[in-house]
């Protein structure tokens, strides 16, 4: 089984990195100066433990890998770039080809089911940083991070258990779980801040903020049906297992919407994490102002090559209506 990592940023990057070290036959598909630098001299990954220099190979695009029956494609951009993924997969890929989706939100999986037949959702918990050509960061030891997987839009099979074994031989924790998306709507709810962090950093002010989008996101998910896994649950699946440490004596700055506006993507994830409790909410009549205000900040600053931290959070809550 040949293991394609469509996306070599932070997740996908330190992802192929360990799959190939583990022995597997891992290639990724990166682009621009990141790409580039992983040809030249490797993809160098960092973690607390030292520096890795790993000779994974890496292409521009599928047609360029040749995807073959019983290949295994790994999504790990970020959401607004899935389309033109899913896009060029089409053109390189069998209808069966198993995709599976190392991303966070939940609408990866619903695009890719529209062209493959064989999706699975992975509930992400891993830390890690790129933010320089040809280098990623894995900030988490021993464990890199929880790859949990399971069938979309639930179920389990062998491609799964496959899949979960080699997430584990190349030493991250992995089980195969039938609801998967349960999971994955706790992180979505999890995310929900990440736009609040990009934007204003991790300071205590910003909890009334967060306080806000968190219970608009759940009472949207409460009127939508959706079935989501516990505080509770996720905290104790969680348990200790991931153990954040200095990298080359750096701290961890931020998750992967501060790590877009710190690069300058021009783009960032925020229409398919907060703007899926937005769509939620006008679906359900139910009011989103706080997620829809970041949602919409963070693409403006996104645009605009804003940096992070940038936006007073008295700025977002003065323009809120007040809560009664």
């Amino acid at each position: 089984m040949r293991y394609v990592i469509y996306g070599a940023g932070a997740i996908g990057g330190v992802l192929g990195a360990r799959l190939f070290s583990a022995g597997f036959d891992a290639t990724v598909i990166a682009r621009g100066p990141h790409l580039e630098a992983i040809r030249r001299n490797g993809l160098r990954v960092d973690s607390p433990d030292g520096t890795e220099t790993v000779p994974v190979p890496a292409v521009a695009a599928p047609d360029d890998v040749g995807i073959a029956a019983g290949d295994v494609v790994i999504l790990a951009m970020k959401t607004q770039d899935t389309g033109a993924a899913l896009a060029a997969l089409r053109d390189s890929a069998d209808p069966a080809t198993a995709i599976v989706c190392l991303q966070n939100g939940v609408e990866n999986e619903r695009m890719a089911l529209r062209s493959f037949e064989h999706v699975y959702g992975v509930c992400v918990m891993f830390p890690a940083t790129h933010t320089e050509p040809g280098v990623v960061q894995s900030q988490s030891t021993p464990i890199p991070g929880l790859l949990d997987i399971g069938r979309y839009p639930h179920g389990a099979d062998d491609t799964a258990e496959q899949v979960a074994a080699a997430f584990r031989k190349a030493s991250f924790v992995s089980e195969v779980r039938e609801d998967i998306m349960r999971w994955k709507y706790r992180k979505l709810m999890m995310n929900l801040t990440n736009a609040v962090q990009a934007l204003c950093g991790t300071g205590e002010e910003a909890r009334p903020l967060v306080e806000r989008i968190r219970a608009e996101g759940l009472a949207c998910l409460q009127a939508a049906g959706i079935d989501v896994a516990s505080e509770a649950e996720e905290t104790a699946r969680r348990g200790d297992l991931l153990q954040v440490r200095p990298v080359a004596g750096q701290t961890r700055t931020g998750g992967s919407s501060w790590q877009s506006l710190h690069r300058g993507t021009g783009a960032i994830e925020a229409d398919y994490l907060n703007g899926e409790i937005v769509l939620l909410g006008r679906i359900h009549g139910v009011p989103t102002p706080a997620n829809e205000a970041v949602r919409r900040l963070a693409n403006s600053v996104a645009r605009e090559r804003g940096r992070p931290g940038s936006v007073p959070v008295q700025q977002i809550l003065d323009a809120l209506p007040r809560q009664s």
